[in-house]
C-alpha cells in the first residue's frame, strides 16, 4: 500500500473527504507510524554507522536521526582503514556514573570497554540536538566503531512507498484510523472498533518483529500446536 492508497482508504472508511480532514491525514499517518515503530523492534528500523575514534577523546557524537543503541562494536587491527582487517570487540553499555566511577581519571586511557548515553553533544560551546557516547576508558589510540542504533525511518508520506506500507499495511491503516477517529470526536464504538483492529493487527505485527524475524527452525525448532 503506498500513500496514495493509504490516503484514499482512510477517507472511504471514515467517509469523511472533507478538506480540513484530508490536510491532516500525514498528521494521523505519522502518529500511527511512530506508534508502531515504537511498539515493535522491526529489523527494518535498524541501520549502522561506522566512524573513527580518536585517541584522549572519550566521546562518539551520535547522529541526527539516533533513537537508541542496539549494539556498539569496537574495531581494532584494522590495515587501511579496512574494517574487514579488524576484530570486532563489542561494549558493554553502563551508566554514564558507572564510567566515571571506574575511571574518575579522564586522563587514564585504555582500550574502551564500556560505553554510556551522555547527553547532547556541545560543539562551538552550544548545546545541540544530537546525543554523544561517553567511553570507557578513554581510548588510548586511534579506533574505528560499528554502531548499530534505532531510528524512524522515511514516513510514508513523504516516501510515499515504504517497507511498513509494503509489508504491513494492516496495521499502518488501522493505526491511522485511530488518530483519524480521536481527531474526528467519532462515536464510542468506532474507536472501539479501529482499536480492537489496530491492536489484531500490531498482535501480527509484533509475531513478525519481535518473533519470527529473531529464530530460525534450526535454532529454535518449528511451531507446534498443541492437539488435544
Amino acid at each position: 500500500m503506498n500513500y496514495t492508497e493509504l490516503t484514499d482508504a482512510i477517507c472511504d472508511y471514515t467517509q469523511n473527504f472533507d478538506t480540513d480532514f484530508v490536510s491532516n491525514i500525514p498528521v494521523f499517518v505519522e502518529q500511527a507510524e511512530q506508534r508502531i515503530y515504537n511498539t515493535v523492534q522491526f529489523p527494518s528500523i535498524r541501520k549502522n554507522q561506522y566512524s573513527a575514534i580518536t585517541a584522549n577523546n572519550k566521546y562518539i557524537s551520535l547522529p541526527n536521526d539516533f533513537l537508541a543503541v542496539y549494539s556498539l562494536a569496537l574495531v581494532t587491527g584494522v590495515t587501511n582503514a579496512n574494517l574487514d582487517t579488524g576484530t570486532y570487540e563489542y561494549l558493554l553499555n553502563k551508566d554514564a556514573n558507572f564510567i566515571r566511577q571506574a575511571y574518575p581519571t579522564p586522563n587514564s586511557t585504555g582500550e574502551p570497554k564500556y560505553y554510556a548515553l551522555f547527553g547532547p553533544t556541545i560543539l562551538n560551546s552550544a548545546i545541540t540536538t544530537e546525543l554523544s557516547l561517553i567511553l570507557g576508558p578513554t581510548p588510548d589510540a586511534a579506533y574505528y566503531v560499528e554502531l548499530h542504533y534505532y531510528y524512524y525511518p522515511e514516513s510514508i508520506v513523504t516516501a510515499s512507498t515504504t517497507w511498513l506500507g509494503d509489508n504491513f499495511d494492516s496495521v499502518l491503516l488501522y493505526g491511522s484510523l485511530v488518530e483519524a477517529n480521536t481527531f474526528m470526536k467519532g462515536e464510542a464504538d468506532m474507536t472501539v472498533l479501529y482499536n480492537g483492529k489496530y491492536n489484531e493487527a500490531m498482535a501480527l505485527a509484533k509475531r513478525l518483529g519481535d518473533g519470527m524475524e529473531r529464530q530460525d527452525a534450526y535454532r529454535s525448532g518449528q511451531y507446534r500446536q498443541a492437539v488435544t
